[in-house]
């Protein structure tokens, strides 16, 4: 409900119906192959803040720091672009119920905090509702996802040939002209298009900083991790391929920069078109909801050890248990990366939604790639949990380092030529800022690390010592 719908424009524009008929499949055998890897470890080590835990257990410190530090930023990064893209369809939505509604940018982020704030207070104060509430969520995102597909099937009179679906390729990026058929659209434009389905089918990990409060979460967080990312999958597909069948007016949707929204106002009647956007809208509610509990988690079990700082502050959790301060932290953070979302991008555009984006899957894919590389170099001295991958580790494991690797490198290059610097009509609202945001903040720490923190920094604390228990280590601060 997330992605697809508002990433859908990057893939359109990077690609068009080509970048999601094709890209979307091809992805996503690749995120599940990271999700295999993920799912051993995770039931190995089923501990809040799983990724840096399994950086720092199999290798160092210094693994374990920049891991948990990465995991952090994409978790930020996430949590914004969701809220964000929910205030741009609740944006959308008003305009649609209320004239009096202009639906600006400033509106749009006036939204996005509202969002975020009543996301930060349901985690704080819903603690007793706040399962019932993940729970309709994914109901939601399933009965929703199927009543979208159901209205884009029967309702528009006309729909797009298989031809144009499977084999239409467009290049609206104006990277090398407009061209479809050269090197710069296959290795440049058409790779670009491919962060709808790396940003949509993300997030997975928050079975791992949940798995303190999950009962036998050595085998249901494993589990809930890959089947997570195969069923998100196998739905996204189904749901993005109904928006290219309806997608009869392109003309518009150019015009709208591939805007998701444009196909259904284009395809729809009025009335179906409400319906769909509200969908959609309550269920990017129901995901940011879901993305605030994962970031403060993590950010509570880093800071938990010391990582961040003012670490007591963010590690104090209250009465049931809650990181309010973790949350209260993480939720400002989001907002302070999106603010550049204030300026309006070229050609209609959201070039700070895509950099936040952007950040968000290099933040993340890059923390998974850190533990994944040192499974690899541990080998048979690796103890599995119940749930293991087996020999086949080794290529799972492989294939998982090199595609993230070449994604991280993809996601920080220029999205439009005015974003390239020395280029004709450069201009900074123009400028993916993803590299600047991720190593601006790894430069911070990198120094960090070796002027003081290697010197007390040795991974996570443990509080309940358990010999038998081997690497896990217990419930603390109330968790079960």
């Amino acid at each position: 409900m997330a992605g697809c719908f508002t990433t859908f424009g990057q893939a359109w524009n990077n690609g068009g119906p080509v970048a999601i008929s094709w890209g979307w499949p091809l992805i996503s055998v690749f995120i599940l192959i990271i999700g295999f890897c993920m799912a051993e470890l995770v039931s190995a080590y089923p501990t809040a803040g799983g990724i840096y835990w399994w950086a720092a257990t199999m290798g160092r410190p210094v693994h374990g720091w920049f891991t948990g530090w990465l995991n952090l930023i994409g978790l930020v990064a996430v949590t914004a672009s969701v809220d964000y893209g929910c205030a741009t369809f609740l944006n959308l939505t008003l305009s649609a119920l209320f004239d009096g509604w202009a639906g600006t940018l400033r509106q749009a982020f006036l939204l996005f905090v509202i969002i975020l704030a009543l996301h930060g207070l349901i985690n704080i104060f819903g603690h007793r509702i706040i399962d019932v509430l993940q729970n309709v969520s994914v109901w939601w995102h399933v009965a929703g996802a199927a009543v979208v597909v159901a209205i884009l099937v029967f309702v528009p009179d006309n729909h797009q040939s298989f031809q144009f679906v499977f084999t239409e390729r467009f290049n609206n990026s104006g990277f090398g002209d407009g061209d479809t058929g050269g090197l710069t659209f296959w290795f440049y434009v058409l790779p670009l298009g491919f962060l709808l389905t790396q940003y949509t089918i993300t997030g997975f990990d928050a079975c791992a900083h949940v798995s303190e409060e999950t009962r036998g979460a050595s085998l249901a967080a494993a589990r809930g991790l890959w089947q997570s990312i195969f069923y998100s999958a196998i739905g996204g597909w189904i749901l993005l391929l109904t928006f290219l069948f309806a997608a009869t007016d392109v003309d518009a949707i150019n015009a709208a920069g591939g805007f998701s929204g444009a196909i259904f106002e284009s395809a729809l009647t009025p009335v179906f078109f409400k319906v769909v956007i509200i969908i959609s809208t309550i269920g990017q509610f129901f995901c940011g909801m879901s993305c605030i509990t994962s970031m403060s988690r993590m950010a509570y079990a880093f800071s938990r050890d010391r990582a961040v700082p003012g670490w007591r502050l963010w590690s104090r959790v209250n009465r049931n248990g809650t990181p309010v301060n973790a949350i209260i932290g993480t939720t400002i953070a989001g907002l302070v990366l999106t603010l550049p979302a204030l300026y309006e991008s070229p050609a209609g555009i959201p070039i700070a939604f895509y950099a936040v984006v952007s950040v968000a899957v290099i933040g993340l894919y890059l923390s998974f790639l850190i533990p994944i590389a040192l499974r690899l170099r541990m080998g048979d001295r690796f103890i599995p949990g119940p749930w293991t991958l087996g020999p086949r580790y080794k290529v799972l494991g492989w294939i998982a380092v090199i595609e993230i690797a070449v994604i991280a490198v993809y996601f920080v290059l220029p999205i439009v030529p005015a974003g390239v610097p020395g280029n004709e009509g450069f201009t900074w609202s123009a400028v993916n800022y993803a590299p600047l945001a991720v190593g601006g903040v790894l430069l911070v720490v990198a120094v960090w690390w070796y002027a003081s923190a290697r010197t007390w920094f040795t991974g996570p604390v443990r509080t309940v010592e358990d010999p038998a228990a081997g690497p896990q280590p217990a419930a603390v601060d109330g968790s079960d």
